[in-house]
């Protein structure tokens, strides 16, 4: 079991990576293969070191949309994911306490994500509309609807972040 387990986080590894400040996310490489990603899991934290130096780069493989799919199909929740998906649906903003833009991504015609993008911590996505594609960075939480996409912005202490790229834009 914890074999399988660790063997399941490698796997986000790809899905972990930290967005570059002034290139897209495909187009940025990290500086080595040996870097460590700490990645949440719900009672545990792990370091994971790339295999190799192809492991490395932030283009989002097939194992990235996987690990959605899997983080839902497995209930996870606090598991830092990386991603894409179409906008499916604009929700009004959640302004009680923290103010959030909120809005559906259909990451898979089997899935969709609801975004909760602090907007007190990174700016609001601008024009964003229905049918638009997304990338994203955050820690995924998991609900029977498909689950939940926070901390898409900079974390003011310095921890682990998450983004949203929308019209070659990263919004952090």
């Amino acid at each position: 079991m914890i074999k399988h387990a660790v063997c399941s986080l490698a796997l986000l590894l790809i899905a972990c990576e930290q967005p570059p400040s002034t290139a897209t996310p495909a187009a940025e490489t990290r500086d080595s293969a040996t870097s460590t990603v700490a990645v949440r899991a719900q009672t545990q934290t792990l370091a994971l070191t790339p295999l190799s130096a192809t492991a490395s780069t932030l283009s989002l493989p097939a194992q990235a949309e996987d690990a959605v799919a899997q983080a839902f199909a497995r209930k996870q929740s606090h598991v830092w994911l990386q991603g894409q998906g179409m906008v499916s649906k604009l929700l009004a903003d959640d302004t009680r306490g923290s103010r959030h833009q909120r809005f559906l991504v259909s990451v898979s015609p089997q899935q969709t994500l609801l975004f909760a993008h602090n907007i007190d911590l990174a700016p609001r996505i601008a024009d964003l509309a229905v049918g638009d594609q997304i990338r994203f960075k955050g820690e995924y939480i998991y609900n029977p609807k498909g689950g939940v996409m926070h901390w898409t912005h900079h974390d003011p202490q310095g921890r682990q972040h998450g983004w949203i790229q929308h019209h070659d834009h990263i919004y952090e």
